[in-house]
């Protein structure tokens, strides 16, 4: 998943960023509430971790004035304010889920695992790239209105792909994330794949989708 942290605490905030990489999200942080809002309009997000003490405009109306612009992506608020009515006042303003600090790493974790599922079983996980698009809930992909089979590992890797679009994925990115606990592979396969599924989305089509990043990997972008 593509993950905002929004903290102006520096070292929880790197370490966050690190804990959430390892688990294959990609992460950005930023540690005001304006930077927070535009990149909340502006980036095809999976989920924000917004902090309630930042400076100048505060997490709780950070959380307001996305949701009051139409962004549903979900929303985890972290605070040192545990009481009740801190709760009510987070869930009130917007946001799907509320963590009290400190707290355990494993926790916050399955919380955005929770929120992931929860997304997708609304149907909040509909992804479009320029006339493409996936939706997991129902596992099914359209381009231009032409419906485009795809195998169980294509499906992944296309899944993969548009979370993170416009942003470049390395093989061992890929190879981890879509083939997970099979070691014996090498980053060849990745490249067959794409193959594979550049025949399905890009074949036939004036602009091709997924992108060849020389030395790097690949990306998919409009």
């Amino acid at each position: 998943m593509k993950i905002l942290i929004c903290e102006d605490d520096e070292r929880l905030a790197r370490a966050l960023k690190r804990a959430l990489e390892e688990e294959m999200h990609l992460v950005e942080i930023v540690s005001d509430g304006e930077q927070a809002i535009d990149l909340g309009y502006e980036s095809a997000l999976d989920l924000i971790i917004l902090d309630v003490m930042l400076p100048g405009i505060d997490g709780l109306e950070v959380c307001r004035r996305l949701r009051q612009g139409g962004v549903r992506t979900p929303i985890l608020i972290l605070t040192a304010r545990g009481g009740v009515s801190d709760r009510v006042n987070g869930l009130d303003a917007g946001a799907d889920d509320y963590l009290p600090k400190p707290f355990a790493l494993a926790e916050l974790l399955a919380r955005l695992r929770a929120l992931g599922r929860r997304h997708i079983a609304e149907g909040g996980a509909k992804m479009q790239v320029g006339d493409l698009i996936l939706d997991p809930s129902t596992h099914s992909a359209v381009r231009s209105g032409r419906e485009i089979n795809l195998t169980v590992k294509e499906f992944v890797l296309l899944d993969l792909l548009m979370r993170h679009r416009g942003l470049v994925l390395t093989r061992s990115q890929i190879l981890d994330h879509v083939w997970e606990l099979e070691n014996d592979l090498t980053s060849n396969v990745v490249d067959i794949y794409i193959h594979y599924l550049r025949s399905k989305i890009d074949k036939g089509f004036d602009k091709a989708l997924i992108q060849t990043v020389r030395g790097v990997g690949y990306r998919l972008k409009a």
